[in-house]
């Protein structure tokens, strides 16, 4: 029996981050998530977990427990992650920046990231504080700090946007492009930072997304929307996504009350969903929840082998 098949316009972009024998590649599929009789998909998605630049300290209490000492020195917990998960990638987000947390200087902040980054030898994702002022101030500096490292920087959104898609142009870096789960929205972010000269091939969509749950239905629908659209030829949509599993995961009533056995269920759950939904890139915050993830994906991927 011959399977139909509809023709792909446009693949999703291919991008490359990080640099060496340690870089990874993201998109380039032709079809959707791990339907392989029906297009392309040459690359796996890729596990990143997250640290932060500071201990945690409004991260469930069961969680930082699991990290144990490594969660005062961010050095050693980057190296921890990537010798108990071997994620893919390391995420770090310079919290202690944030006027709310240890309000740490720019300057402060980015020494941390360097030794970080001297510690690691996978590709880093950056992400900010979460303070648009603050970012505004550290974000060039973290940019200028990693140049040569062939980043990806976060987060770029539709009112905060020129200051980092100007530095990542700079310093040769990809961003992370986050719209409120709505398409146009996320379509017309992509359009911003284009005009701005920026190569939309290296754009990652971070499209927000719920932990499992009614809101995940709501993200899974708004980037299936997505990706059909690219393929039918739209190449504004047409950028990898980006999801942050483990920061959405942690902060449900579901992982607080669950424990931690309870929490990674659900990390893996969620992931698991998204996956299926199209995303390029899972971060993760439990070590554990990020081995499974891993071990599932190189499972899937044996089939279109």
């Amino acid at each position: 029996m011959e399977l139909l098949k509809e023709k792909c316009v446009g693949p999703i972009n291919e991008l490359e981050i990080g640099s060496g024998v340690y870089a990874v590649k993201v998109g380039g599929q032709t079809c959707m998530p791990f339907l392989f009789q029906e297009g392309r998909m040459p690359h796996a998605p890729v596990t990143a977990v997250e640290i932060l630049d500071c201990e945690p300290v409004d991260w469930p209490e069961d969680l930082v427990k699991s990290l144990g000492s490594r969660a005062k020195d961010p050095v050693v917990w980057a190296k921890d992650v990537l010798s108990e998960t071997h994620a893919n990638m390391l995420c770090v987000r310079l919290q202690s920046a944030h006027p709310d947390w240890v309000n740490r200087s720019s300057d402060d902040a980015v020494s941390v990231l360097k030794k970080i980054a001297l510690a690691v030898d996978v590709p880093l994702i950056v992400i900010g504080c979460g303070d648009d002022e603050k970012d505004n101030d550290l974000m060039p500096k973290v940019s200028q700090a990693l140049k040569g490292y062939n980043a990806l920087l976060g987060v770029a959104s539709q009112n905060n946007y020129k200051t980092i898609t100007a530095t990542c142009l700079a310093d040769g870096h990809s961003l992370i492009a986050e719209s409120p789960i709505d398409v146009n929205i996320a379509k017309q972010l992509n359009i911003l930072v284009s005009d701005m000269g920026f190569d939309p091939r290296r754009i990652v969509m971070h499209p927000t997304t719920a932990s499992l749950g009614y809101g995940m239905e709501y993200t899974y629908s708004i980037m299936e929307r997505s990706r059909q659209a690219a393929f039918m030829g739209d190449k504004m949509l047409a950028m990898p996504f980006i999801l942050f599993i483990g920061a959405e995961t942690w902060r449900t009533k579901e992982s607080k009350d669950g424990g931690v056995l309870g929490g990674v269920n659900w990390e893996i759950a969620t992931a698991v969903s998204m996956l299926q939904a199209g995303a390029e890139i899972l971060v993760m915050r439990h070590f554990a929840a990020a081995k499974s993830v891993s071990k599932f994906v190189e499972l899937l991927m044996k089939r279109g082998r």
